[in-house]
C-alpha cells in the first residue's frame, strides 16, 4: 500500500505546486488517513520540499481498525506535554525553507491558525480548501472491497437481529444489540449511531433511539453501519411487527421502495447528483408527499460516512465510476410513523453490470 499513499500525496502536491504554495498542512483526521495510511488521534500530516512527515501528539497507540503509517513517512512524536502538531509542523515547513503553507482553512481553528502565525510569521498561509476531499470522491478497488465487507457485517447483524424475539424490547436495547453484532463480527465499530424507530417514531431520519417499546402492529425501522478498517458504510430497513401488514402501511412502504428504485437505478456515470435526487424525489412528490422528504435522497460514504457527493436538489456536479452513496429516501407521517429504505452502492458503468449492490438484506415488507 506504500506505493499508494505516495500516489495520493503526489496528487495533492500537484494541486498545492498549482496554486502556489511547495508545502501542505493536511489536518482533518479522515484526510490524514488517507494520505498516511493512519491518523492517530490528534496527528497531522506534513507535505514538505525535503520530506513528508506525520506529526503526532504523542506515540502512536494501537486502536482497533486505526490503521498503521505508510513506512515511507517518518514518524515524529512531539516529546513535550501540550504540544500542538499543526504548529509544530509549520516549524519544520519554515526549517524545510518554504515560504508558503496551504492549510485546510475548513478544519483548522483560529487558534491554530494565530499560533501557527506566531511561530513562523514569514510563512504565507494560503487555503487548501476540499483538495483532500476532492481526491477522495472516487475510491479503489482495494478501498471498495473494504466498505463491501463492512456491508456484510451491517447485513448479517440485521438479519441475526430479526431472528430474534422484538416485541416488548425498547429501541434503545435493539441498537445496542445491533452495534454489540457489528463488532463480534469484525467491524471496527459502527459507522455511526445505529437508529432504531418504532412506531410513531419509525421513518425519522437520524432518530434516536428510546426507551418505547415495540409494539404489535408497529413499524420497525432500522438503520445501522458498520465500520471496516476505517471505511464506513450504511444500511436501512423498515418492518413490520408481528401481524400483517396494514392497507396504509403497504401503500406506502411500496411508494418508497419505487422512489428508492428509481433512485438506485439512477446511478449512472456522468449522471448531475440532482438528477438522482430527482428521480427518487418525484415519486415521492407526485403521491403528495412533498412536505415529508428529506433534504437529500443520498450522499457519498468512505472514511467518513457523509462525504461528497451529495444527491440533493441544489447540488452541482456529475457521478464517476468507482463512486460509493446510499440511496435513502424516505417518508415520515407525524403521529403514525413512517418507512426509510437505505442502501449502499457503487457507480458502475452499464457494461460492467451497472450499479454494485453492496447491502443486501432483503427489501420485501417482512412481518417480523
Amino acid at each position: 500500500m506504500s506505493e499508494v499513499y505516495a500516489a495520493r500525496r503526489e496528487r495533492l502536491r500537484e494541486r498545492c505546486t498549482a496554486g502556489g504554495s511547495a508545502t501542505a498542512l493536511v489536518t482533518r483526521p479522515a484526510n490524514v488517513r488517507y494520505l498516511a495510511g493512519a491518523a492517530p488521534r490528534g496527528a497531522v500530516l506534513l507535505l514538505g520540499r525535503g520530506e513528508d512527515l506525520l506529526l503526532c501528539a504523542g506515540p502512536p497507540a494501537e486502536e482497533a481498525g486505526a490503521g498503521r503509517p505508510d513506512e515511507a513517512l517518518r514518524v515524529q512524536a512531539l516529546s513535550g506535554p501540550g504540544g500542538d502538531p499543526a504548529v509544530a509542523a509549520a516549524d519544520v515547513a519554515t526549517a524545510q525553507g518554504a515560504d508558503s503553507l496551504a492549510v485546510e482553512e475548513h478544519h483548522l481553528t483560529v487558534t491554530r491558525h494565530r499560533a501557527i502565525g506566531s511561530v513562523a510569521p514569514r510563512l504565507r498561509l494560503s487555503d487548501l480548501g476540499a483538495a483532500v476531499e476532492q481526491l477522495r470522491v472516487i475510491k479503489d478497488e482495494e478501498e471498495i472491497s473494504c466498505l463491501r465487507i463492512g456491508a456484510e457485517i451491517a447485513d448479517q447483524a440485521l438479519g441475526e437481529l430479526l431472528e430474534s424475539i422484538l416485541v416488548g424490547r425498547t429501541e434503545r436495547h435493539l441498537a445496542l444489540e445491533l452495534e454489540r453484532r457489528l463488532v463480534d463480527h469484525g467491524a471496527d465499530g459502527p459507522a455511526f449511531a445505529t437508529s432504531v424507530g418504532t412506531g410513531p417514531n419509525s421513518g425519522r431520519c437520524g432518530h434516536r433511539p428510546t426507551d418505547r417499546r415495540v409494539e404489535e402492529g408497529d413499524f420497525l425501522s432500522v438503520c445501522l453501519g458498520a465500520t471496516y478498517r476505517g471505511y464506513r458504510c450504511e444500511v436501512g430497513r423498515t418492518f413490520v411487527i408481528g401481524t400483517s401488514p396494514a392497507d396504509w402501511q403497504i401503500a406506502l412502504y411500496d411508494l418508497v421502495f419505487a422512489a428508492q428504485r428509481a433512485g438506485r437505478e439512477a446511478l449512472v456515470p456522468g449522471v448531475a447528483y440532482r438528477d438522482v435526487d430527482r428521480a427518487a424525489r418525484q415519486v415521492l412528490d407526485s403521491a403528495g408527499y412533498a412536505e415529508a422528504l428529506p433534504s437529500l435522497t443520498g450522499h457519498g460514504v468512505g472514511l467518513e460516512i457523509d462525504e461528497d457527493p451529495q444527491l440533493a436538489p441544489a447540488a452541482m456536479g456529475k457521478l464517476d465510476a468507482c463512486v460509493p452513496v446510499t440511496v435513502e429516501p424516505g417518508v415520515h407521517l407525524p403521529g403514525r410513523g413512517g418507512v426509510r429504505i437505505d442502501d449502499t452502492l457503487v457507480v458502475r458503468p452499464e457494461a460492467d453490470g451497472g450499479p454494485e449492490l453492496l447491502t443486501i438484506t432483503t427489501k420485501e415488507l417482512l412481518a417480523l
